[in-house]
Formats: structure tokens, sequence, C-alpha cells
């Protein structure tokens, strides 16, 4: 099976696949080198995920696509910061893109927004799903006071959680948070759980 993922960050959600042939694409370098650490099989191109996924989408047989949160989360309108940011309908584009034009099957992942989905999705702890095939999963519980992981601690921590570690701190689009490309993680578990019904549909 030939499985595109895309914003690939440190493969959290692709950690325990079997039996693929993955293509990752990830836009940071450091991120993209860890990965390519701890997946050393897996072809990893440092690009941009959404155009990609346009020009390379017929190549592969399952799309999981986790574009970034940032813009959807609930901190983006907690935040005590004066600038305010529009939501990145780019996350909107690759479901409807997906949906309407990709014969395979594919999941799309991000966090339950501040605002009500635009388009229905299946929740599961923090995280929302859209998909091509119905499927059932139990969320992983989240280590207390799991978004105040920002330090060194804290990446600590969320390694042990995610079972995944690496050695260097990194930062990202000026965060200075050394855990927060952890935090961005599907848990593994609740990777598999999903790829194990994707077999039994594929």
């Amino acid at each position: 099976m030939k499985v595109l993922n895309l914003y690939a960050g440190v493969g959290g959600n692709r950690k325990h696949w079997k039996s693929c042939e993955v293509t990752a694409v990830e836009s940071n370098e450091k991120i993209a080198n860890v990965y390519q650490k701890l997946n050393p099989d897996d072809t990893v191109i440092i690009g941009d995920a959404h155009e990609y996924l346009r020009v390379n989408f017929r190549k592969f047989d399952f799309i999981w696509s986790s574009p970034p949160c940032q813009t959807h989360s609930k901190m983006n309108k907690a935040t005590r910061h004066k600038n305010r940011r529009f939501p990145n309908m780019e996350l909107y584009e690759e479901i409807l893109f997906l949906t309407h034009f990709y014969e395979g099957e594919w999941v799309v992942e991000n966090v339950a927004p501040y605002y009500a989905p635009l388009i229905p999705a299946k929740k599961i702890g923090r995280h929302l799903f859209w998909s091509s095939f119905d499927f059932k999963a139990d969320d992983v519980k989240r280590p207390s006071n799991f978004i105040n992981m920002a330090n060194v601690a804290g990446k600590k921590a969320l390694m042990e959680w995610l079972d995944i570690y690496y050695d260097k701190n990194i930062y990202y689009d000026g965060n200075h948070c050394p855990a927060q490309v952890l935090r961005n993680c599907v848990h593994p578990k609740l990777g598999l759980q999903i790829f194990e019904q994707l077999k039994k549909v594929a």
C-alpha cells in the first residue's frame, strides 16, 4: 500500500503503521530530519504539503493529512495578543479536494476548533477527523497539564507518552517551546487504530 503522510511532523500518527510504503511531506527541515531518523525507510520530502497533494494525489492508495492547527485552535481565540489571524482554509480545501477528486481512502485530522466545524467531523478527544471511511477509535488519555508542557521537562514527558525520542530541541516559526512539535502529534496508538481499520476497507 502506497501511503502519503502530509504535514508529517515527527510522525506520531505513522509510528506503528506496518506493511506500507510511506512518503512523508514536511515543510520544516529540522522536523523532517527527525522524522527521517525515526522512520529511515520512508521517503521524506521537505516542501509544501498542500501543493504536493494537488500534484501527486493519484500516486497513492491512502492519504493522511494533518494541516497546521494553530489558526483553528481554541488557543487562537483565547490568546491575549491583539493581532488576530484568519483561519487557514487550506484545511477545508483539502477535505473538499479529497472528497471530490481522490478515488482512494483518506483521513484529514485537525484539532477541535473554536468554532462549529464547517464540515461535520468525527471527534475523538482533542482531534477532529474527516475521512472517506467510517472507523471507531478510542482516545489516548493525555498527561495532566498537557497544554502547558512548554519546557524541556515537558518535552521529556511527552516523548515518554508518545514513545518517540530524539535529542535536539526543535524550534520553528518563532516558537520557543521545545515540546510544541510533540504536542502537535496524533498519538501513535490512535494512528494505529485508524490505520488497522483502513486496511479492512482498502
